[in-house]
């Protein structure tokens, strides 16, 4: 599981779903002519397991199915679209729960605030594939960090993750030659030619599906942010990218992805 995969969305999820619970354990509704009565919603397990634990239960299978490295499916349903339908349904009963108070009978800040975190949570578990706002990562990916060399110090050669190595061009003063002499000219190193691909590391702003090479449409893995990965290939806009465990596959939405 990778939490840098969730999103702004799935920080809403999170937050209502803590309310809902907290409001579980608070006064459910007051009946008039008893000050005393102080009933929560676990005093029926209907209502507390059914209706409030619903609604968590809901959010924890959002978060879950979206830290996933690919989505998981029950009995041929993805637990995400499984967790959204709780949190509708939750939202749905507690409205009516609040409007059908029975005779004698007042809503109390256990129902208000239970009603008010579902009507959120089901809002945020089925705004978030809509809102661009909301698919932005939670968590930000870190940005790579770029050593400092000493004054004059050329930087170290190989292929590094994420950087590449740098070609170095101009003449080098030769051993032994006097100060002040022209430096001999080196021979620079071989470009390549136009047009050829060099890999690169990337990392995508969003979680995106990786779809197998041979074009089939079930993705293999997902690509989460604050994660490197390498572009080894380029085919038109897309990418054919590797993973840390060496799964290969063709990333079509490069749009927004930051270069290492």
């Amino acid at each position: 599981m990778n939490i840098r995969s969730l999103t702004r969305g799935d920080g809403v999820v999170i937050g209502a779903a803590v309310l809902l619970f907290i409001a579980s354990f608070l006064k459910f509704y007051s009946v008039d002519g008893i000050a005393s009565y102080d009933a929560n919603a676990w005093d029926d397990l209907g209502t507390g397991l059914g209706l409030y634990m619903g609604g968590v239960i809901g959010a924890a299978l959002i978060v879950v199915n979206r830290a996933l490295p690919q989505p998981r499916k029950v009995v041929g349903l993805d637990l995400g679209t499984v967790g959204t339908a709780f949190t509708v349904l939750v939202a749905w009963a507690l409205f009516w729960t609040l409007v059908d108070i029975p005779t004698g009978g007042s809503a109390a800040a256990g129902l208000i605030l239970g009603f008010i975190a579902a009507l959120v949570l089901a809002g945020a578990a089925i705004a978030t594939p809509l809102v661009p706002a909301l698919q932005a990562a939670l968590v930000p990916a870190p940005k790579p960090q770029v050593t400092q060399q000493p004054y004059g110090a050329q930087p170290p050669g190989g292929y590094g993750y994420p950087g590449g190595q740098q070609a170095q061009y101009g003449g080098q003063p030769q051993a032994g030659q006097p100060y002040g002499a022209a430096a001999q000219p080196q021979p620079a190193q071989a470009q390549p030619p136009a047009g050829e691909f060099s890999p690169f590391w990337f990392a995508v702003p969003v979680p995106r599906p990786l779809f197998a090479e041979d074009g089939s449409p079930t993705p293999i893995a997902e690509l989460a942010p604050g994660t490197w990965y390498l572009a080894v290939e380029q085919r038109g806009p897309a990418l054919v990218a590797q993973t840390q465990d060496g799964r290969r596959g063709v990333l079509q939405d490069t749009s927004g992805i930051q270069r290492g």
